[in-house]
């Protein structure tokens, strides 16, 4: 639908792209981070680079929330570009306490309606709003 207007919109999409791009090419984040640093004129926010840099140090946990609370959806199984959104909410959920649980929510369903296919912004809608609720067991 619409582009993301906000720099953070903008820093959170180019995020998606940059972890999307290096699951695609099996290479490391922070490789593809570097590589469109160096072989492209795209500007890239800071907040991008905390978005890549969080969720490559916490996927781990993060793939572990969303195995358990997914209900019958494995990760492999799961669109590329949805498992990277739900990552980057994840992160932004969970991990980012400048980001209002709300509006990481909201931001992800906004991404997968604009990147993914028409069942997604729903999907990812209920699988993040399963953890904003679980959010205090989750972190205890």
């Amino acid at each position: 639908m619409s582009a993301p207007t906000s720099a953070r919109g903008k820093a959170r999409r180019r995020a998606v792209d940059i972890l999307f791009e290096a699951e695609q090419r099996a290479v490391p984040a922070a490789a593809a981070l570097k590589d469109r640093r160096d072989n492209t004129d795209q500007v890239i926010n800071p907040y991008t680079v905390d978005i890549v840099e969080g969720v490559t140090a916490m996927q781990p946990s993060i793939d572990e929330f969303l195995s358990t609370y997914s209900q019958g959806w494995p990760l492999e199984r799961m669109p590329s570009v949805d498992r990277i959104i739900l990552r980057v909410g994840t992160w932004e959920l969970l991990y980012n306490d400048d980001v209002p649980d709300g509006v990481a929510v909201s931001e992800a369903v906004e991404l997968a309606r604009t990147l993914s296919t028409d069942e997604s912004p729903s999907f990812i809608n209920g699988l993040l709003g399963r953890l904003q609720q679980l959010k205090p067991t989750l972190l205890a």
